[in-house]
């Protein structure tokens, strides 16, 4: 139809458009040329192959950016689509996009057919969906694998690199995997979808001596073992590390181009930090389970991947943190691989009362094996020239922001040679002398602790003020206890929904129609309404007491101390039930949680 050619015209060939009539679905690929089609049945789901004529005109058209894939929820399936991108720039002639905006279709017009109740648990888990989906950090691109890094994608055989996006992908990194799980199982409707990440993607066009060049950087969010701050820590039996992320720094610069990879990780054998209202969880090694297995899988699957590994461990190292660091120490002496290095630095203790600059202690402490390791480097005339022999792992408590804080440093380093080999930098330059470029770089790292700390913990990270200006200072410190208190309120009291919002999204919890009660239905016990109403009553007395005084300041006295008491008291026995108050995950069964 005219409307039809209009909005392709609009749209261009990085979108496609999407036809809906009550019996099916109709999705256009988005090559040039291409006359085929998605048809998606909403009666049966049954996904086939169609041609452009066969799509009917009496279809409602909308332009859509692709396809996040399908879910099912108690209504029956669901069609999740990107509505809005936006262009992040253009990696080695390929476009990278921002999803922005999704919309979530069901097959069924109607829900008529459902209970009250699953109305509700249907409404519950499409505000989950959404919970995720507008958790910011989706990026895409239609004709480049943004799973791999540019060391792995070069070392491929001529067969990976006629393989379709969906099948070379890196499961790591995929974040709609489970959502495109159809879709993948038919290989003719491969060009219908594209791998998401999660994380952080900048790119930007920089220049230092008169000479332009590309300077990127891309956080990749591992799926497996995905969760919130307190309630996902450690590994799963298979290894897999919670908030694991890869970094990889790029530059582009005359047709060459140069990458870092480094890589963060929650340390990885089996321990706790569940919430329980208190400020800081003291966290918990669990005593009934064999670390080493778990421990070994997840740094031989390191070393296949990145080669060899050094671990900068940055926890405190006294306190309720200085049991993990010993037994991370005692497992990496356990395994006797020479592959593997592990390095403690106490960066609360080393940079305590603003000695920020101390933290080119461990800098200069690793600068050989960072020599060593090198990087990937290609050359202007497209030959590999250095390959990247090993990589940093590192980690805080929640690898977010001591943890940022090192992998900027440590890029810097890795940078200041590539730009110098590029002909970039002259000989005796350093980059921190260039400002324009420092002030790029240096607010980009910030903002990759930011995107990393908000998908994980809630809120942006601490420290961001020594990321930005390479100084702490007093308002940073004012900034980090603000996002501090909105951490503290997110993990006790909704971070249960988030994880269950992200289990459900990847997988890790399906939904059974057939199931009569869903585990939403979990009810809170007695004591959480009592105790939380004795607390709110005896507070509020003891407040009106105080600006009612009695006809004595003995009467005042004695109702004020009658009133704080009880509520102290009743304080006190919430703080001590605090597991039974905070927002627990529902979906998922406490002996996996835990």
């Amino acid at each position: 139809s005219g409307a039809q050619k209009v909005a392709a015209q609009h749209f261009g060939k990085e979108g496609r458009l999407q036809h809906a009539t009550p019996e099916k679905f109709y999705i256009e690929a988005c090559d040039d040329g291409a006359n085929d089609v998605l048809v998606i049945d909403r009666v049966s789901a049954e996904m086939t192959l169609a041609g452009i004529k066969d799509i009917p005109p009496s279809g409602v058209t909308r332009p859509i950016c692709g396809i996040m894939g399908t879910t099912r929820l108690v209504a029956g399936m669901y069609l999740i689509v990107i509505t809005r991108k936006r262009k992040v720039g253009d990696l080695f002639g390929h476009t990278v996009w921002k999803a922005v905006e999704f919309d979530v279709i069901s097959y069924k017009k109607t829900i008529l057919h459902l209970t009250d109740i699953q109305m509700q648990d249907n409404k519950t888990f499409l505000s989950m969906l959404s919970n995720v989906l507008n958790t910011d950090g989706f990026y895409f691109c239609t004709d480049y694998d943004l799973t791999h890094t540019q060391q792995r994608l070069s070392n491929t055989s001529p067969d990976f690199q006629e393989m379709s996006l969906l099948e070379r992908a890196d499961q790591r990194f995929m974040w709609n995997g489970n959502l495109l799980r159809e879709i993948t199982a038919q290989p003719e409707l491969h060009k219908f979808a594209f791998p998401v990440i999660h994380g952080f993607i900048v790119m930007k066009p920089c220049c230092i001596n008169g000479k332009v060049f590309e300077w990127i950087l891309i956080s990749r969010r591992s799926c497996f073992r995905a969760g919130v701050r307190y309630y996902v820590r450690g590994i799963d039996s298979e290894g897999h590390a919670a908030n694991f992320v890869e970094t990889e720094q790029i530059v582009q610069y005359n047709n060459a181009q140069a990458s870092f990879v480094q890589t963060r990780g929650s340390m990885p054998f089996f321990w706790s930090q569940r919430p329980n209202l208190k400020y800081k969880p003291k966290p918990q090694i669990s005593t009934d389970t064999n670390h080493m297995d778990g421990f070994r899988r997840h740094f031989e699957s390191q070393v296949l991947i990145y080669g060899k590994q050094v671990i900068l461990n940055l926890v405190n190292q006294k306190g309720s943190e200085l049991p993990l660091e010993q037994a991370f120490a005692k497992m990496v002496n356990g395994m006797e691989n020479r592959l593997i290095k592990y390095i403690a630095f106490d960066f609360h203790k080393e940079c305590s009362k603003m000695r920020w600059h101390r933290l080119q202690i461990l800098v200069d402490a690793v600068s050989d094996l960072q020599d060593e390791f090198g990087y990937f480097m290609v050359s202007s005339d497209r030959k590999v020239t250095s390959e990247q022999s090993g990589t940093f792992r590192s980690n805080c408590m929640d690898c977010l922001d001591r943890t940022n804080v090192i992998q900027s440093l440590l890029a810097r380093r890795s940078l200041q040679s590539q730009l110098q080999r590029m002909g970039v930098l002259h000989v005796g330059q350093k980059i921190e002398e260039q400002a324009d470029f420092e002030k790029i770089y240096k607010n980009a790292w910030a903002d990759n602790a930011n995107a990393c700390a908000k998908q994980y913990a809630g809120t942006g990270a601490l420290k961001t003020d020594f990321t930005r200006t390479g100084n702490r200072t007093h308002w940073g410190l004012v900034m980090d206890g603000w996002n501090s208190m909105i951490r503290y309120y997110k993990n006790n009291f909704s971070d249960g929904f988030r994880q269950d919002s992200i289990d459900l999204f990847l997988g890790n919890y399906t939904v059974d129609e057939t199931d009569g009660l869903m585990p939403l239905h979990v009810q809170k016990d007695w004591k959480f309404l009592l105790l939380s109403v004795i607390m709110v009553v005896a507070f509020s007395m003891c407040i009106i007491c105080v600006l009612m005084a009695g006809d004595t300041w003995t009467e005042t006295l004695a109702y004020v101390l009658f009133w704080g008491i009880a509520s102290a008291l009743t304080a006190a026995v919430i703080l001590v039930n605090g597991r039974e108050f905070v927002d627990a995950p529902k979906l998922v069964q406490k002996e996996k949680m835990d």
